[in-house]
């Protein structure tokens, strides 16, 4: 009979516990729950089991990234980026610090909630994206995307709609260019661009298939948020609206040095998976002196591969983790 007590006590507790995470006056687990679920595909209805609808718009409409509506200054972009010898910072020196003709590197390390691996391209030239083969039908997986483009280094690509709703990865969503081609066009509408250009600057603006391409822009995805333009970062109220989760994200440096962000969550050591938040992603990039960054597809879209074979831990529900995708960006 004691012993019954003591495990209804402890659960009543626990129960207690659960009720003030989900209901109490600490409004940070709601918050980061509601912004992490409204933020899949999949899993909305995790918040709406705990919330109403008017709950649910309301921590939305008090956490979320105030996006800049400047287009990339293309001219600020200078690509002097040889290596001085004498670094500013330790982070400098991470970045600058290179065998000669060295094309790319990756810098890893831990954080408190997600591991990091930081992919510097030294010749923006090299980038480009690419499509599935058999794009419009299903996607592919990244390394074999990669593998098949002979890709020294891939990283997944932005939005994209599933035919039949099969989670395929059949086609991109809004704009998507590639080489120069319009995939897709994205309608009349303006759509947030992350692009490179023919002068080979990632740039960032919303606009239409068109201005992009009038821009000279010869690559592009479609995504967000926008995290840094033209050395201005997004305004961030609370938690920046986009919870915490495994990220993708693109980035350059003034100097012209590409910046591939991408970030593992440790939370499947616990059940779940874990990651970054939108505020942790600018953190990192202005670090590493990004000029112009965006956030990429994230969740059980990222994945980064080189040479073909998968280098981070992705958390698809797939033998290798990987989910299919529609397009890439890719150093070949």
């Amino acid at each position: 009979m004691k012993r019954l007590t003591i495990v209804l006590l402890v659960l009543d507790i626990i129960a207690i516990f659960c009720l003030l995470l989900a209901y109490g006056p600490y409004s940070g687990f709601r918050d980061m729950f509601v912004t992490t679920a409204m933020n899949t595909k999949n899993h909305r209805y995790l918040a709406y089991i705990l919330y109403s609808d008017k709950q649910i718009k309301e921590i939305l409409s008090n956490n979320y990234t105030g996006q800049s509506n400047e287009i990339t200054n293309q001219d600020d972009i200078n690509f002097d980026n040889e290596d001085p010898h004498e670094y500013e910072s330790i982070y400098e020196e991470q970045i600058l610090k290179r065998d000669k003709d060295q094309l790319y590197k990756i810098i890893e390390f831990d954080e408190k909630d997600y591991h990091v691996y930081l992919t510097v391209i030294y010749d923006a030239s090299r980038l480009s994206t690419v499509k599935s083969k058999y794009y419009g039908t299903k996607g592919q997986h990244l390394s074999v995307m990669a593998k098949e483009n002979d890709a020294v280094v891939a990283i997944n690509g932005g939005r994209f709609s599933d035919v039949g709703g099969q989670g395929t990865g059949a086609r991109a969503s809004g704009v998507f260019i590639s080489n120069g081609e319009i995939i897709e066009d994205g309608g009349n509408y303006k759509q947030p661009i992350i692009g490179i250009s023919n002068k080979n600057v990632l740039t960032l603006g919303k606009m239409t298939a068109a201005e992009a391409i009038n821009l000279g822009i010869r690559d592009a995805v479609c995504f967000g948020p926008f995290l840094i333009v033209n050395g201005k970062e997004s305004f961030i109220q609370g938690n920046g609206g986009y919870g915490v989760a495994p990220r993708t994200a693109i980035g350059q440096r003034k100097d012209g040095i590409i910046l591939f962000l991408t970030i593992d969550g440790n939370g499947s050591k616990y059940g779940f998976r874990g990651g970054a938040t939108v505020v942790d992603m600018i953190d990192i990039f202005k670090r590493y002196g990004a000029y112009n960054a965006a956030n990429l597809d994230g969740g059980a879209s990222t994945v980064l591969a080189i040479n073909g074979v998968t280098y981070n831990n992705p958390v698809a529900q797939s033998s290798s983790g990987e989910r299919s995708l529609p397009n890439a960006w890719i150093v070949k």
